[in-house]
């Protein structure tokens, strides 16, 4: 019988080398309210998530993924959660020494990515002019910028995606929701998609092939509708900000995407749209990227540098892979969409 554990992605840590150029674009394009800056790190928060803060950034040397959080559905699914990754061979450590949240468990996925779990958390309260008239919003809307209205999901890279998903669904509870093979080499699987609630992902996986584990995709974050993300791609514009994919619609999760880069080099998505999905024994769905996995229309190929990850590496993320009858390629993306 599966048990829910976790509830929901609560917040990323991103690395960057560029701190201070980080942190004001997160508030000032973003239109995200900074709500804690020290030596090392800024923490940010989007308007309508309800914890202290959504986002995480740290300096450091390269561009890459610190660790990303869940929150469990109670205290004792804390306690089952970390007894099943133990048990699983990815031991971990207990801290106690974090912001806005209480004690935490730190592990190391089967893909290298660090990952953390908690349950207790501290409550964002808005005061004076930040807090809203409608009582059950943690803050007034942002008036400048994109203004997300919470974090959406996080995309990591991985030499075996499919053996990832696995091991969330089976030691965590993920539903592993759908992936995508090559066209024509349909054993090659290039993305998936696990999510712990209704949405059709809070954690993408990516292939990557590179000698560097635990590399990071983007960080996703969401506006309410497809006006507002139209909106983003105007403000990005303005702002000097180039758009490096989008906007577009995927065909696994039929959310409306638009990447970018921050002045760390870190790639962020703005999205909306998307299905519910509440199926409780749902199975993953297997698409070829030719039936528009990536670009439901199929009318853009995806650009070569949308295959970087961080930290980054010389090579690329996928490697030459030859298809019956057509030349190699290092982007399954690039014909189909």
């Amino acid at each position: 019988m599966s048990k829910i554990l976790l509830s929901h992605l609560a917040h990323v840590e991103l690395i960057t080398p560029r701190l201070a150029e980080s942190a004001k674009f997160f508030a000032e394009v973003m239109g995200m309210t900074e709500v804690q800056h020290t030596k090392e790190s800024a923490y940010l928060r989007c308007w309508g998530d309800y914890y202290q803060y959504s986002l995480m950034l740290t300096q450091g040397s390269q561009p890459g993924m610190g660790h990303a959080a869940w929150r469990s559905v109670g205290p004792a699914e804390l306690e089952e959660a970390v007894s099943r990754v133990e048990a699983a061979g990815a031991k971990g450590q207990w801290r106690n020494d974090s912001y806005g949240h209480g004690r935490s468990y730190r592990f190391q996925g089967p893909g290298g990515h660090t990952i953390e779990l908690l349950w207790e958390v501290e409550r964002y309260a808005a005061s004076g002019a930040l807090k809203s008239i409608y009582p059950e919003r943690p803050q007034k809307i942002t008036n400048h910028g994109i203004a997300p209205r919470q974090l959406d999901h996080v995309t990591v890279a991985t030499n075996d995606v499919l053996r990832d998903a696995h091991w969330y669904r089976k030691h965590l509870g993920f539903r592993f929701m759908a992936y995508a093979a090559m066209h024509d080499h349909r054993n090659q699987v290039v993305f998936g998609t696990v999510t712990t609630n209704e949405k059709s992902h809070d954690f993408g996986l990516g292939v990557d092939f590179s000698a560097i584990p635990g590399r990071f995709h983007h960080l996703a974050f969401w506006v309410d509708t497809p006006d507002e993300h139209l909106r983003c791609a105007d403000l990005l514009m303005e702002s000097g900000t180039g758009i490096e994919y989008g906007p577009g619609r995927h065909g696994i999760g039929e959310q409306f995407y638009l990447y970018f880069r921050e002045p760390g080099g870190l790639r962020i998505e703005v999205n909306t749209g998307g299905y519910r999905n509440y199926v409780p024994d749902w199975e993953p769905v297997k698409w070829d990227v030719a039936e528009g996995a990536n670009t439901m229309y199929r009318n853009i190929g995806m650009p070569d540098s949308m295959l970087e990850a961080f930290p980054p590496d010389a090579a690329p993320a996928v490697p030459d892979i030859d298809l019956p009858g057509e030349p190699a390629t290092v982007n399954p993306w690039k014909k189909y969409g």
